[in-house]
């Protein structure tokens, strides 16, 4: 969208963790106000008539009816903490915020030199973004002490990592599955 730029283009203005997005990862979005390829956006069009906040949360209106559904679908990335993300952020400070996503963003990095067959990038990603630092962080390290480890097959590697972070999922009843619109829903 013209004239709308950011200087935090890892945390979308709505709440998206973009930089723990595949489309970004892989080079084909440059993040909500990145520039060049930034894609039109009622919530970016929004900011620019408010005042240009850089986060919904800095907003007089927010929660407005815009956000209010934010959360109910995903797109190429998980929708489902937005208004979680954005309260965090704002209770926590953007800083501070920022440290935490970029220790998800060198982990999920990791995972994926490390232990994609291929076919887990999207598992990763939902993991990474949805389960607590702690909780993955803790599951990283448990990979990294376990001395069998080093020795597995990448598709060894792959199943490892995955069975881990499904048992920590469904352990906090988290879904790590995108959850797109269907046809039949408006």
């Amino acid at each position: 969208m013209k004239d709308f730029i950011r200087s935090d283009i890892l945390f979308s203005l709505c709440g998206l963790n973009c930089g723990l997005c595949p489309m970004r990862l892989d080079g084909r979005c440059p993040g909500c106000g990145g520039g060049e390829g930034n894609q039109s956006c009622k919530i970016a069009k929004c900011s620019l008539e408010h005042g240009k906040p850089e986060y919904c949360s800095q907003c007089p209106e927010f929660l407005c009816e815009k956000c209010e559904e934010a959360d109910r679908f995903d797109s190429f990335i998980t929708h489902q903490n937005q208004k979680k993300d954005l309260q965090k952020q704002h209770e926590m400070g953007a800083e501070r915020y920022r440290a935490e996503q970029e220790e998800k963003i060198r982990i999920l990095k990791w995972l994926l030199q490390n232990c994609n067959d291929g076919r887990k990038k999207t598992l990763f990603c939902l993991a990474v973004n949805l389960l607590e630092p702690e909780e993955v962080r803790g599951i990283l390290e448990q990979a990294r002490a376990d001395i069998t480890f080093e020795e597995l097959s990448l598709k060894e590697k792959a199943a490892y990592m995955a069975e881990r972070f499904q048992k920590a999922a469904e352990r906090t009843g988290i879904l790590l599955k995108l959850r797109k619109k269907s046809s039949k829903t408006g």
